[in-house]
């Protein structure tokens, strides 16, 4: 979600990649549903690790989940990191039509989180 978020907030003036250090093999369908949602596009955006991006150059890393601190590898090149903690929406429980509140709860702070960063810059991080 934040990868879709983020491209579309940073009006083209940011590339946003997306990666886990435990990714699952696939974009959970409520959390494509959800960017959907906003009339963001899913294209492109795939489950992916975060070591295909070891040795890059990045101006910016941001941890998203609650364990992702303390899971994600020291990428070298990194110009900056930030951990914004939010729950995990794929660890909701019941029918699709609850477990959707939570991936638009998360969602939507996501997006506030993001949106407050690019807006103020770094004083928020």
């Amino acid at each position: 979600m934040a990868q879709a978020i983020w491209q579309d907030a940073g009006n083209s003036e940011w590339v946003a990649v997306s990666a886990g250090s435990r990714p699952s093999g696939y974009v959970h369908p409520l959390a494509l549903r959800s960017i959907e949602e906003l009339g963001l596009s899913i294209d492109g955006l795939e489950s992916k690790s975060v070591d295909l991006f070891v040795g890059e150059e990045i101006d910016l890393a941001v941890t998203v989940c609650d364990h992702a601190k303390e899971a994600c590898p020291v990428l070298p090149g990194v110009g900056q990191t930030l951990h914004w903690p939010f729950e995990d929406p794929a660890d909701a429980t019941g029918s699709d039509d609850e477990k959707i509140i939570q991936f638009r709860r998360i969602r939507d702070q996501i997006k506030t989180r993001i949106e407050n960063f690019l807006n103020r810059g770094a004083e928020i991080a």
